[in-house]
């Protein structure tokens, strides 16, 4: 069989569920504040994905404005018990002290494209949900369970219950099934039924370098369930100089001629300090059954960089120059997210061909404000813009991000002094947590005149990050500010490192008001240019 490169699923996509329905497969992500919620991908082949909706796109099933950074959707499971598609999941309202709030919900569909129902809300005893439906007709929901008491640890086990579909609640007993092992930190449950075994697939260690799969088994579903002899069946824990790290929180699926693999979640750490640009993205390993009933990793435990699939994967696409336009026939393109409103018509709109971002709150709120991006998917890439902004003061700005979260950002913006003269200013965010501040003094800002679209651009070539503009029509770009360090765009230096920061990169257009006066700002396309660095380790 021909052979594709990990990751499947390169940039912010983590903590994979996959399932097949006939011949199609699908494979959900986590998205956190980014808006809409949940990111399902589609394929024949296990080689070529396609985004094909996030399914929490309404205000009736989504609202996260408020969330934390790194809260929002956690860990969705996507199932099909052969009439509908149903999907589990979290939103996560606190994570940080003593108290996890992680409410967990439901929601249906006909069609994997929709209409996605209402959620249906079950628990909020813990996070990372799912739901097993049985050869029996029965449906039973896992997730780890949050107790505040334990210390050092808060991750109290997995638990099981009934749910009734009908009445649309959990019934009957609930039971903690699994402890994890001495890894610790259990959570993201996923159940399957072989042979008249019941297999839980867990993960354990926490998602940053100790992060593992841990595999049991019972011949009853409420147990005792057995480890599996190796314990771990996927980790890059003991092999730190593997192409593929933080490998851990997995799902089963088997093709249609019986093949079996493991998606999971996995990063390529660049620079010494061992920083994941790119988040937490999704791999895929091939795995077989032995003779004993468990289940192996081909090569395992240590993930690995080349495996075999069905089909065949044509890069070009990945390397290609993306090109977007603001349509007012087509609306947004799909790459995009904004951060947790559901309210868009507050942030932005499309008019004359241009995006119109509406200034509301300064960048990094968790409430309202006006940021659109997309993942950055490669180690090194170009972006630009065009702007037609004018402030009157510095309270407003707007320009072209490079952005993780509301700790770690880069930001060239159009602003204006406070006696009104139009100039740029880049605003940063180096790893200042827990502060979220800005770190002063800023660099220089340059004048512009009043008047007059701006060309912005940013480069990024490996941990390098270099700003660019141009005033006026066919002027060159120029370089602006000094170089800036963009691996602290990653998990490692977000506002709470590894084990509590779980995005990604992405860069994007941003706008701000901060006055109240929702001055917009328009902007007449974005490119996102991949480019091939010298410095790029493991580059699909």
């Amino acid at each position: 069989m021909p052979q594709v490169l990990n990751p499947i699923l390169p940039g912010f996509n983590p903590d994979p569920s996959i399932i097949r329905v006939k011949n199609d497969y699908y494979i959900a992500t986590s998205t956190f504040e980014w808006y809409p919620g949940v990111q399902i991908h589609h394929s024949t082949d296990l080689a070529n994905w396609t985004l094909k909706i996030r399914p929490l796109n309404r205000k009736s099933q989504l609202d996260m404005r408020g969330n934390p950074d790194s809260c929002g959707i956690w860990a969705p499971c996507l199932s099909h018990d052969g009439e509908k598609f149903w999907l589990v999941y979290t939103d996560v309202k606190r994570k940080d002290g003593s108290f996890k709030d992680t409410h967990n919900y439901i929601v249906t569909a006909e069609k994997i494209e929709g209409p996605w129902s209402d959620p249906v809300y079950v628990n909020s005893s813990g996070f990372d949900p799912s739901l097993f439906h049985d050869d029996d007709g029965r449906k039973w929901f896992l997730n780890m369970i949050q107790d505040h008491r334990r210390r050092p640890r808060s991750f109290a086990g997995i638990r099981i219950q009934e749910f009734d579909t009908r009445a649309g609640t959990l019934v009957g007993p609930t039971k903690t099934i699994f402890y994890g092992t001495d890894l610790d930190l259990v959570e993201g449950p996923h159940l399957y039924k072989r042979n008249g075994w019941y297999y839980l697939l867990t993960a354990e260690g926490g998602t940053a370098y100790e992060h593992a799969c841990t595999l049991a088994r019972s011949r009853e579903i409420w147990g005792p369930y057995e480890l599996h002899p190796q314990k771990y069946i996927l980790t890059s824990k003991d092999a730190p100089y593997a192409a593929l790290q933080r490998a851990g929180h997995g799902d089963i699926i088997d093709t249609p001629d019986g093949k079996s693999y493991l998606v999971h979640l996995t990063g390529r750490p660049t620079t010494h300090k061992r920083r994941c640009v790119l988040g937490r993205e999704t791999a895929i390993q091939e795995a077989y059954w032995g003779e004993d009933d468990w289940l192996y990793v081909k090569n395992g435990p240590v993930p690995s960089l080349s495996v075999e699939v069905p089909g065949t994967r044509d890069d070009s696409e990945y390397w290609a120059e993306q090109r977007y336009v603001f349509d007012n026939s087509k609306g947004l393109h799909h790459d995009f997210q904004w951060l947790r409103t559901p309210e868009t018509s507050r942030i932005f709109k499309i008019e004359n061909n241009q995006l119109q971002l509406i200034g509301r709150e300064a960048i990094g709120s968790w409430f309202e404000q006006a940021l659109l991006a997309r993942r950055q998917t490669h180690f090194s890439y170009d972006a630009e813009t065009v702007i037609d902004f004018s402030p009157t003061d510095e309270r407003q700005f707007a320009g072209l991000t490079a952005y993780y979260c509301r700790y770690n950002f880069f930001y060239l913006t159009v602003t204006a002094h406070a006696d009104g003269q139009r100039e740029l200013l880049i605003l940063s965010s180096e790893a200042s947590w827990p502060e979220g501040r800005l770190n002063l003094p800023l660099a220089e800002p340059v004048k512009i005149p009043n008047e007059g679209k701006v060309k912005l651009g940013l480069s990024i070539r490996g941990k390098e990050l270099q700003f660019w503009y141009a005033h006026g029509e066919g002027k060159d770009l120029q370089k602006i500010g000094p170089v800036y360090d963009a691996s602290i765009l990653s998990d490692e230096c977000g506002g709470h490192q590894a084990h509590g920061s779980f995005t990604g990169a992405f860069v994007g257009l941003a706008c701000s008001d901060v006055n109240g006066t929702a001055m917009t700002a328009k902007f007449d396309y974005l490119v996102y240019r991949p480019v091939r660095h010298e410095t790029d380790r493991y580059e699909i």
